[in-house]
């Protein structure tokens, strides 16, 4: 009766779930399949159907042969099978969890025969057990009718095949008995697997850590023992009291891909207790108590009240840059564009003299003077002007020795590639003082805005931290930009980076190599430069080493080659918060004479933190080269926390004050190892805003 029941239910589900991507993929694939069970299946081109009606009834066959191929996989216990339809198809295209007509879903099977491997990869594509299994006498009534009904279909089917004359229709028997044969002993596998099934373990461990002022993160992993059934979900309890009465909230995980939870909306400065169980086709096994026992939901800046950093700045700085537009609108250098209607086609004819002009073309050649080049790369492809040439302007002629100062201002010019016009009015209003520094940077804006035009863009990406000089006396101030889209360009059309490379090769000297040789031999390494110069660090906190070195006109910082936006860093733990308790014994860890404190310490203060800070401190002295008996001397910034957005925090590591930052001959007693670099602060600086 009760299978009678669940095969009406079945019936009346209705089935809306988009069909296969390809329809051929889905007919190899269930043609593949080696088993008893299979459909008939007919033949067939789509493109010969006429009619919405009938490619409907096609669509719906697709979707019938890909849950039944899927329903086959796994009472064969083929998992290499199960993985691969569950990593073409998406669980709407298998039905992944619509009962068949005996009432069962895929996950079902699969832990009552107890076939662990295909149970978790069904949970982590979102398979479900079935609804229709309220209790466990449910489950076990349905399982024995079904074995009932299956042994009855058995010997139905044996009488007539030895009671019949061989023909036709008894083949047709015989394959219909060796099928229910199969089923009958398939049932009774699931029975046997339910009946000898307990109720799962505690989870072998529930880590508790604090994610804000009001929230927890509760991590989990699944129990040791592998004598029960499939843990299918989890239960996470929270509440004031050790006891867990009364009980403040619960939360339902099935989604198994990761075993953590995040409990939200929750009262700073309280303390919460936190427990979670383990759920299989037997009921809920035994909590298991976090460790610690209780957390208090809190931010490091509670300690004393501190508001962060940035708050407001960027308002405030595009505020303070309005107010200066606004004063430099009233300046005299605004004057002409007011009379510009009546002076139209005076500019009109200035602008188009102008472009045929020698010095509005990219240059083929460099002299002796300072140039700027701007790359645009595509994959594996360069952008270059007709000439097969990097697109290069002219700055300076007469300009010989590049400042750092003049460099770095350009760099700041580059998160303003908009404003270009705007600046140029601005230098324009100061060169009464003629001053050679605000002619060299007017003459910087000049070919800004001539690059710009020449390739009709605005946005020239990122300027490259470090010049290319030659011997001839030129330098060659380089922009980097990725171009993700189909975006089109003046004058310039894309080539290979390995064609430009080699076609340059066979006209260069290489004795005497140009800037634009030297370019073009490291621009693979500058591409990778500004690639991984973007990326981002992944959610944590992390421990950051802060090293200096100055020279003459520059202070430089000690970054890693893959992550040079960033400091030498190594990762604490995967939670960016640091609570207020952590801060409070970081501070009085600093005000100790010991910087780093002994594990009798630890022990009465904050463990877990302890033990995550000496495993990232070790890592860190490994990194960069640093015995790790010296690590006593060095000390934890205790100031405040870096915090870079809401997911990525650090701590820094310093050296001894009189090792911070190495002055112009000073020896560095510990050079790292290969794989780092030094960038100049300031374009270190505008790396980590970006």
């Amino acid at each position: 009766k009760m299978t009678q029941q669940m095969r009406d239910l079945q019936l009346a589900q209705a089935r809306k779930p988009p069909g296969p991507s390809s329809p051929n993929a889905a007919k190899r694939l269930y043609r593949n399949l080696s088993g008893k069970f299979r459909v008939n299946y007919t033949s067939f081109d789509e493109g010969s159907l006429v009619g919405r009606g009938e490619k409907e009834k096609l669509r719906k066959s697709y979707l019938f042969q890909s849950n039944a191929a899927l329903f086959e996989a796994v009472e064969l216990q083929d998992l290499d099978r199960v993985q691969e339809m569950l990593k073409h198809y998406s669980p709407e295209e298998l039905d992944l969890n619509t009962p068949n007509s005996e009432g069962l879903l895929p996950l079902d099977i699969a832990i009552m025969t107890n076939n662990a491997p295909i149970a978790r990869a069904l949970l982590q594509a979102g398979a479900k057990e079935s609804p229709h299994f309220v209790s466990l006498e449910s489950r076990s009534l349905h399982l024995s009718t079904l074995v009932r009904e299956a042994e009855q279909r058995v010997n139905e089917l044996m009488a007539q095949v030895v009671n019949e004359a061989p023909n036709a229709d008894c083949s047709e028997k015989e394959k219909q008995l060796k099928a229910w044969e199969w089923r009958f002993r398939l049932y009774k596998r699931m029975k046997a697997g339910f009946e000898h099934a307990r109720v799962p373990d505690a989870p072998s461990s529930v880590h508790l850590s604090v994610a804000s002022s009001s929230s927890l993160q509760v991590t989990f992993w699944e129990p040791l023992s592998v004598n029960s059934a499939v843990v299918t979900k989890y239960k996470v309890e929270w509440s004031c009291s050790p006891s867990f009465s009364p009980l403040l909230g619960e939360a339902m995980i099935d989604k198994l891909k990761e075993l953590h939870f995040t409990i939200q909306g929750l009262v700073s400065g309280t303390a919460y207790h936190v427990r979670v169980s383990a759920y299989n086709m037997k009921g809920w096994g035994p909590p298991q108590a976090s460790t610690p026992p209780f957390a208090i939901p809190s931010n490091w800046r509670e300690y004393d009240g501190r508001a962060p950093r940035r708050r407001g700045q960027a308002e405030a700085l595009d505020q303070l840059l309005g107010q200066v537009k606004t004063v430099h609108q009233h300046c005299i250098c605004h004057e002409p564009c007011k009379n510009q209607p009546q002076s139209r086609k005076h500019s009109v004819s200035k602008s188009l003299k102008h472009l045929f002009h020698p010095g509005s073309k990219f240059l083929k050649t460099l002299k002796r003077g300072l140039y700027l080049t701007a790359i645009f790369y595509k994959d594996d492809n360069i952008l270059v002007t007709h000439e097969d040439q990097i697109p290069v302007v002219e700055i300076d002629d007469t300009y010989s020795c590049l400042l750092m100062q003049d460099f770095l201002w350009l760099t700041k010019v580059s998160c303003m590639w908009d404003e270009i016009l705007w600046l140029r009015q601005c230098v324009t209003v100061s060169q009464s003082s003629c001053s050679c520094i605000l002619q060299t940077r007017f003459k910087m804006l000049l070919a800004i805005s001539q690059m710009q035009g020449l390739l009709g863009i605005q946005d020239l990406g990122q300027v490259f931290f470090e010049p290319i000089k030659d011997k001839q006396g030129n330098i060659l101030i380089v922009t980097l930009k990725e171009v993700k889209t189909n975006q089109t360009f003046e004058s310039v059309r894309w080539v290979p980076i390995c064609k430009l490379q080699s076609s340059r090769k066979s006209v260069s000297s290489p004795e005497e190599p140009t800037a634009l040789d030297m370019l073009l031999i490291s621009v693979q390494d500058k591409l990778a430069y500004h690639q991984r110069s973007s990326h981002a660090l992944s959610p944590g906190l992390y421990l950051g080493y802060l090293k200096l070195c100055s020279a003459v006109d520059q202070i430089r910082v000690l970054v890693p080659e893959q992550l040079p936006n960033i400091l030498c860093h190594v990762k604490i733990r995967s939670n960016p918060n640091i609570s207020r308790e952590e801060w409070e014994w970081l501070q009085k860890m600093a005000s100790v004479e010991e910087p780093v404190p002994t594990e009798t310490e630890a022990d009465r203060s904050q463990n877990s933190f302890f033990q995550e800070l000496q495993v990232a401190i070790k890592e860190l002295m490994t990194l960069v080269n640093i015995p790790l008996q010296e690590a006593k001397d060095f000390r934890l910034y205790s100031q405040e926390v870096l915090d870079f957005g809401d997911q990525v925090s650090f701590l820094l590591l310093l050296p001894p004050s009189d090792d911070v930052c190495t002055a112009p001959g000073q020896n560095n007693p510990y050079t790292p190892r290969s794989g780092f670099l030094t960038l100049p602060l300031q374009i270190f600086e505008l790396g980590e805003d970006r």
